[in-house]
């Protein structure tokens, strides 16, 4: 395993319940972390990683959904449409997302939950400010795939993961996978400690 991919914390790990913290200022450290997140969400194949599925409780989160053909994303730039490809990859940090549009239902997945998927309800579109890699503050509107991502991403940083937005019955299929995954992250940590 290549030493700049860092270990993602799976269901069940106390960090995914934290709210991050602000990120102040920009430190080289945080650029290590924002490259050693971009590694690691591509080694696994992911869409977007959030700082607290490395244990990090900072605001903090990368998305990338250049590689995806099959979900199409939408991007708006001061009211224009953009190419989502040119604004790829992307870092927030301290991101405030407002829904725009009706909910709509999408498949979802999460690095922290391996082989678990499910539709989750989200708005379709969002307005995004936040502030880059750079300690720029910008804003962009996104729709499709991009803005499911964002919102599932911005979720982790304030401690909300995918499962609390699942229905009743979805939670019910997936109540032993989700159980035997908490309860192997839980041994794991002990045996740590």
């Amino acid at each position: 395993m290549d030493e700049l991919i860092l270990p993602i914390v799976n269901y069940g790990h106390p960090v995914l319940r934290k709210k991050g913290a602000r990120i102040e200022v920009v430190s080289a450290e945080i650029k290590k972390l924002i490259a050693d997140m971009f590694d690691t969400m591509h080694e696994r194949h992911g869409v977007g990683l959030a700082a607290q599925q490395i244990g990090q409780a900072v605001q903090l989160t990368v998305i990338d959904v250049s590689a995806v053909v099959d979900r199409p994303s939408t991007l708006e730039l001061g009211g224009q449409p953009a190419d989502v490809k040119d604004f790829m990859p992307l870092v927030l940090i301290n991101p405030e997302v407002k829904p725009v549009g009706a909910p709509v239902s999408g498949p979802e997945g999460c690095l922290s939950f391996p082989e678990i998927y499910t539709d989750i309800s989200r708005p379709e579109s969002v307005d995004v400010t936040a502030v880059n890699q750079h300690g720029k503050s910008f804003s962009f509107r996104c729709g499709g795939l991009l803005a499911r991502a964002v919102q599932h991403e911005t979720d982790h940083l304030h401690g909300i993961l995918f499962i609390d937005r699942m229905s009743i019955e979805k939670k019910k299929e997936l109540k032993a996978e989700l159980e035997d995954l908490q309860a192997e992250t839980k041994a794991a940590l002990k045996k740590k400690g």
